[in-house]
């Protein structure tokens, strides 16, 4: 495997990053894509006639259409959002609130984000709609028949999360999918998680909306994508006004342009989507199959390893990801995680966004150690080596 360390400058010999479902760190083929924006255009785009705004606009819509083409969506259906969660919201109060009425059903499950939960539990209160959770098997994941059990006639939304940002476990979306179908229901896929190492065809999958961050990706903060089916997108009206978005005004109405451009009000983060287009380029030059077996590796590696010292409690040990959660028995997990900062290791602690999943595993918190392609086997035996340090200490004060 290729030493992708040296494409990273945010890393060093004594720096181990294993936080990456949080964010992934940037390359410097796409921090140089961003100050190649400010450097050489810091314009705005669509609105201008002199080369710097048309070539700025040029590369803003060939990053759509190289989004598009990484899912296997067509360009009209590539809209840009401030991320995931703002795509979802997005999604929830100009679908769910037009479809959804009272007595209707919206299926989740306890393994959501809470971008992927909290839009619709607040849509479900809006309209009388009412949430349907999938019973998750003994090991915490998302199987077929339960998915079978819970959908009826009523169901309306899906909302499925790809990976779980907690358990690392991917769902069988493309099953669930034709099962949603079937009932007459529109499936919402969340795919923060899953989109830097699982290849994702959206015709395939059939799913009819899907969202990604590109910080999760390679790619910079504030920018992300909601693909949705063309028809389904038309029937949304925008959740924002302003600039860009309209074709005539007229003192008592106004009307739209079509979508995707209908959804982006406003001046919208160009610089961000010039890195984007890069951190694309990059994961493609990579390949996500070959980045999905080395993160897999890596994790299985680290649980066989934490398995192998006294008072560690892990919680995924079948993790289908670069993700590996877990606890030191006895010990909060924030009075651990300061253990692993002061030895230069990052990762992360706490509920992850996703209490329920908390509340499933009977914890309020736990630490998530989370892998990606600038990690290797060295970045392993770090951070076995600073757990049993940790155990130790911890011991030592009694916990």
């Amino acid at each position: 495997m290729k030493d992708y360390k040296c494409d990273f400058p945010q890393l060093n010999d004594d720096y181990v990053y294993i936080d990456s479902a949080a964010t992934t760190l940037t390359p410097t083929t796409v921090i140089d894509a961003i100050n190649d924006y400010y450097r050489n255009y810091s314009v705005n785009i669509h609105r201008g006639m002199y080369k710097q705004s048309y070539e700025a606009t040029e590369i803003y819509e060939n990053t759509r259409r190289k989004a598009a083409a990484f899912i296997g969506a067509k360009t009209e259906e590539i809209v840009y959002t401030r991320g995931t969660t703002s795509a979802l919201n997005l999604l929830a109060q100009r679908y769910g609130n037009r479809i959804l009425k009272k007595g209707d059903d919206i299926v989740v499950s306890e393994l959501a984000h809470h971008s992927s939960l909290l839009p619709w539990q607040h849509i479900a209160a809006e309209t009388g709609a009412n949430l349907r959770y999938v019973p998750l098997d003994s090991e915490g994941r998302l199987i077929v028949d339960n998915i079978k059990k819970t959908l009826s006639d009523k169901t309306k939304i899906v909302a499925l999360t790809h990976v779980s940002n907690v358990m690392g476990y991917l769902a069988p979306v493309k099953e669930v999918t034709e099962l949603a179908h079937a009932v007459g229901a529109k499936v919402v896929l969340d795919c923060a998680q899953a989109v830097s190492h699982v290849p994702i065809d959206v015709k395939q999958l059939n799913v009819d909306f899907m969202a990604f961050s590109a910080h999760k990706m390679l790619g910079p903060t504030g920018i992300g994508i909601l693909y949705g089916k063309h028809n389904l997108l038309e029937s949304m009206e925008p959740l924002e006004y302003g600039g860009d978005m309209v074709d005539f005004v007229e003192k008592d109405h106004a009307v739209w342009k079509d979508v995707p451009q209908r959804f982006e009000a406003g001046t919208m983060p160009i610089a961000s989507v010039f890195g984007l287009a890069k951190a694309i380029d990059y994961l493609e030059a990579v390949g996500l199959d070959h980045i999905h077996d080395h993160i897999v590796k890596l994790a299985k590696m680290t649980i066989d390893g934490l398995q192998s010292i006294e008072d560690v409690t892990i919680y995924n040990e079948h993790s289908d990801s670069g993700i590996v959660t877990f606890n030191l028995k006895n010990v909060p997990s924030h009075d651990a995680l300061s253990f692993y900062a002061e030895e230069n290791v990052a990762l992360r602690a706490g509920h992850h966004c996703a209490m329920l999943v908390g509340k499933k595993l009977g914890v309020n918190s736990t630490l998530r150690a989370s892998f990606y392609i600038y990690n290797d086997e060295k970045d392993v035996h770090r951070f076995l080596d600073v757990t049993k340090q940790a155990v130790d200490y911890f011991r030592t004060l009694g916990f």
